[in-house]
């Protein structure tokens, strides 16, 4: 840690600070969050954009009485520093280390664990509530950022926040864009906002001049505080919140300490909901990440001179083999579109989208509207291969199963990051969806065990009547069987990839290869374990179960799933009246900490070395 960080103690001391002194911690904030995010990598252009905005948020408000809720919490490594955490920074986003996202056991000044968006609103307005029935008097800040505001979950907060007419603060942090660049009504709504240049230049110049007279200038610049939205109407249109029973306050600018304090303060002394609209800049102060925000959006360790991963695989992720693949597969068929929720970059999709502009729908942050969008589609006969992430589809449920499973509309669910993720932990790792849908009817559902079943899954989806769902990690995609496996794909059946006289191991997409590997560590300790690439969830391969059964004394099921509700509750269900030993292996009834993937494999005994272990000891037991 700097130790220039060292000497004072946050967040009391903001308060004691004068701006030239503000400022300068700014910068040294700025230069921290370089070299440290560079060693560890992190989202750090959302942090760099909302540093200013954090100071003046810390030095406005008595926290932790005051209560701050961040919306999706990425954002949060300055609010982190600025509450005694600096010293974490080394383990930020490593196992047993400081997690990249708020959370209560970190902090009290961490109020909710929070890592999806659109939220802040309503966990605030709640909170506001609460004090208002137990007549407790402290302030209740919701931040939220421009992409997140899109959100189906923020409009209804919105709406509900005008009929109680309770004292809550919005803050708006708007940079322009969350992962994918925003689109939508309110994105251009906010655009046009953000683009009254004359408003905030004719402020900041107003306010200068009159500073300058003697004696009664800092009186009028105060008495103008409170007339600035007289002024604000005569040049923008900002009726939008206020029509929603908000007082609005911007847009000012977000990198201007003294203005987020001055309208923050502003903001406590006025009654009712509040609106503060700041603008910020995504990556401000770091000019590799001012250039090219989306890329150190969530980015590995890096080299603060070149800006340029340390390390970077050239083997093809499954992301990449999905849009290439559907970039092929559009060209010889025009009914094929794809749909993303805020996420073009991250799923693989910012080619086709380049491909075909036309056929490309990002519907923002909104992945419940993106499913029965989708649904519309389907209906007018288009095939739309639906993007998300699987942590982010678990938003949009009910969508599914009403929109597109009753109605047995063929929609392809394209589940990326299935399984964990890693550094981001309990909110973002895709452990649920075998869980969620798996009891949904119509829906067919299969994993590839590499990125050649993957193509081999899609064009099979493509061909299907009714909705489907492929699930695949994040990550490299390997090659293990070649496109002669994939070639033989066909709906509801399994692939013996392995014959073992001792064991058969059911394995599941991504946990494959860890199959075929603990079979290897198996088969040196004399233990004979045959592998079946399962492939298919549902319909599952129930012929090729019971002969499994018929010659094997323990059938042993893997999948990066929890078990409860997974693959493998399946495969017992199918088996309990045989005569057969079964071993069911996933991840337990809890949310998984963050940390690498081979960390928490290790950890929770789904390596390969545990797989062939927890195998040999059922056997002798």
């Amino acid at each position: 840690m700097k130790d220039y960080l060292k000497q004072f103690q946050f967040p009391e001391d903001l308060k004691e600070m004068d701006y030239d002194e503000l400022e300068l911690l700014s910068y040294e904030i700025r230069d921290f969050l370089i070299e440290k995010v560079s060693k560890t990598g992190g989202h750090l252009s959302s942090n760099l954009g909302a540093v200013e905005l954090t100071i003046a948020l810390h030095r406005c408000f008595d926290t932790p009485k005051d209560k701050i809720i961040w919306d999706v919490g990425h954002q949060t490594y300055v609010h982190k520093i600025l509450t005694g955490r600096a010293d974490g920074f080394d383990s930020l986003r490593k196992y047993g280390g400081m997690s990249g996202f708020p959370k209560q056991r970190d902090s009290e000044y961490d109020l909710f664990d929070t890592g999806h968006s659109s939220t802040s609103l309503s966990l605030g307005l709640g909170l506001a509530a609460a004090r208002d029935l137990s007549g407790e008097d402290y302030e209740v800040v919701s931040v939220i950022g421009d992409g997140a505001m899109t959100g189906g979950l923020a409009f209804e907060a919105l709406n509900n926040t005008a009929h109680l007419n309770t004292k809550i603060i919005v803050v708006l942090n708007d940079n322009g864009m969350s992962i994918s660049p925003n689109i939508g009504g309110l994105s251009h709504y906010l655009g046009r906002l953000r683009g009254s240049r004359k408003y905030i230049s004719m402020k900041a110049q107003i306010k200068k001049n009159i500073s300058k007279v003697p004696l009664i200038g800092e009186g009028m610049i105060a008495g103008m505080q409170h007339a600035r939205d007289s002024i604000k109407y005569a040049v923008i249109d900002g009726v939008l919140f206020e029509e929603l029973g908000f007082k609005y306050f911007g847009p000012i600018d977000g990198h201007d300490l003294q203005e987020v304090c001055e309208t923050l303060e502003l903001a406590k002394q006025t009654d009712g909901p509040v609106l503060l609209h700041v603008m910020t800049q995504k990556g401000k102060g770091y000019s590799k990440a001012e250039l090219n925000p989306n890329v150190f959006h969530g980015i590995g360790p890096f080299d603060m001179e070149t800006g340029q991963l340390l390390s970077k695989s050239v083997k093809p992720s499954y992301s990449s083999v999905f849009g290439s693949k559907l970039i092929e597969m559009a060209q010889k068929d025009e009914r094929i579109v794809a749909v993303s929720a805020a996420m073009l970059e991250g799923t693989g999709l910012a080619k086709f989208s380049h491909e075909y502009p036309k056929r490309t729908f990002d519907v923002g942050i909104a992945e419940g509207h993106a499913v029965t969008f989708a649904a519309g589609l389907a209906k007018a006969g288009c095939k739309p291969f639906v993007t998300i992430y699987s942590t982010f589809l678990q938003r949009a449920y009910d969508e599914i199963m009403e929109d597109v499973c009753l109605q047995n509309l063929p929609v392809v669910f394209c589940i990326d990051r299935a399984g964990i993720v890693g550094a981001d932990g309990e909110t973002h790792h895709g452990i649920f969806d075998l869980s969620y849908l798996k009891h949904m009817p119509n829906l067919t559902i299969m994993a590839p065990q590499d990125g050649a079943e993957l193509e081999a899954m899609m064009e099979l989806a493509a061909k299907l009547d009714g909705p489907c769902a492929i699930r695949y990690p994040r990550g490299t995609a390997p090659q293990l069987g070649g496109a002669d496996h994939a070639e033989k794909l066909e709906v509801g059946r399994a692939m013996r990839l392995r014959e073992g006289k001792d064991a058969d191991i059911w394995a599941l997409g991504s946990m494959v290869e860890k199959a075929l590997d603990a079979a290897e560590l198996l088969k040196e300790q004399g233990i004979e374990a045959g592998v079946i690439n399962q492939r298919f969830v549902k319909p599952l391969d129930e012929e090729a179960l019971q002969e499994a059964a018929k010659a094997h004394d323990l059938m042993v099921t893997l999948e990066d799933n929890v078990l409860t509700g997974g693959a493998g509750e399946e495969i017992d269900a199918l088996l309990i009246n045989e005569n057969t030993r079964v071993l069911n292996m996933g991840w337990p009834d809890t949310f998984i900490e963050h940390g690498s993937c081979d960390q928490l494999y290790r950890v929770h005994g789904l390596d390969a070395a545990a797989i062939a272990e927890r195998i040999k000891k059922e056997l002798e037991g």
